[in-house]
């Protein structure tokens, strides 16, 4: 019966309370995101609140995305606390199916969920971002240089040496807005400043628009187009101007390729791929965290001890996690390590602790 009619209760309960979390997130992100991008746009008037409403529903995607095994292990120990308050866990151990058996269908059910969210969410969520990125630059391209710029980039031709300035980037860096650029003759001598409101990289040259030119000798000038010569690649300048984060799943094994062909440093992307990899797993490590503090029965007493301590043991790998991250981003640790040490550490902390209540 566990295998039929129970698994599909006990899983039901788990999806519909991992979704309510889940759902009760996002209302959550995206209002506090949305109150920040009005306050942000508060001074355009030709703006609209749908607009910026609609900009809000495409950043939060790739924020929940992060907040996923968390939801996970939150909608596990409700769905758990639940049965267990209603005494269903009971009548099911009296009837000889054993906690390994009830959790099993919570686990294949999160497992499933993360091949979901590596393979359809994440591009989903990568590709929401792209577009949350065109729509903040219609909102504030005419205020990046007060908000600050977020890119560098230094290139090198036989005209000089150019550093590149970006309030922000689409398309993993082929279009850039908000620019400043300090060029340099070949003796290094300093030759002129540009602002442009955009760039779009074109093979072996930059095309700049909205084009205001400082220099030392002749006042400002201004141009609709100026083209300044590059020998940077995309691989090259997706390298300065995106994160892996924003990469798809099915786009990062060419990523890596490109920019391994390219002589980048490749350890931030092949750590998302193997996250994304590891992340089914992951999600399935949380459930059995969430189990060893979730199955007490509440008339032993001693469930908010247990609740806590779950959640401070879900804290504390993502600390790990993070932790692992920053080692693989600075070449201090092998991006497979780093992405699956987490998830061993997780379900081997869940699975050790269930074993101690269960069978111990």
């Amino acid at each position: 019966m566990i295998t039929t009619i129970l698994a599909r209760y006990f899983a039901a309960r788990f999806l519909v309370a991992t979704l309510a979390v889940f759902a009760s997130i996002f209302v959550l992100v995206i209002t506090v995101d949305y109150i920040e991008l009005m306050r942000r746009a508060a001074g355009l008037a030709d703006v609209s609140g749908l607009f910026v409403a609609q900009t809000s529903l495409y950043r939060v995607p790739i924020s929940l995305e992060k907040l996923m095994p968390f939801c996970i292990q939150i909608g596990a120990m409700a769905s758990f606390l639940a049965l267990s308050r209603r005494l269903e866990l009971v009548i099911a151990r009296a009837a000889g199916i054993s906690a390994w058996q009830f959790i099993t269908p919570a686990v294949l059910s999160a497992l499933a969920l993360g091949v979901f969210a590596t393979v359809v969410y994440n591009p989903i969520s990568a590709e929401l971002l792209e577009r949350a990125k065109g729509m903040e630059t219609r909102i504030f391209t005419d205020r990046v240089s007060s908000e600050g710029a977020s890119f560098w980039m230094n290139q090198s031709t036989s005209e000089g040496q150019s550093i590149i300035n970006a309030a922000r980037s689409q398309g993993q860096g082929v279009l850039l807005t908000g620019l400043t650029v300090f060029r340099y003759d070949p003796s290094g001598i300093f030759k002129e400043r540009i602002e442009a409101r955009e760039a779009t990289l074109e093979p072996g040259r930059w095309v700049f628009k909205q084009v205001r030119r400082y220099t030392l000798e002749s006042p400002v000038e201004e141009q609709a187009t100026y083209i300044l010569a590059t020998t940077l690649t995309p691989a090259q300048v997706r390298n300065s101007f995106s994160t892996p984060e924003t990469v798809s799943f099915w786009q990062l094994p060419d990523y890596i390729k490109s920019s391994e062909n390219s002589g980048q440093t490749t350890a931030g992307y092949r750590l998302q791929y193997q996250k994304l990899l590891a992340r089914p797993f992951l999600l399935a490590s949380m459930v059995l965290l969430a189990a060893a503090v979730s199955l007490r029965f509440f008339r032993f007493g001693g469930v908010q001890k247990m609740v806590l301590s779950g959640v401070a043991a879900g804290f504390l790998l993502y600390v790990l996690s993070k932790v692992t991250e920053d080692l693989s981003k600075a070449e201090l640790m092998h991006p497979l390590a780093a992405a699956w040490l987490p998830v061993a550490v997780g379900g081997l902390a869940g699975f050790l602790a269930l074993l101690h209540q269960e069978d111990g």
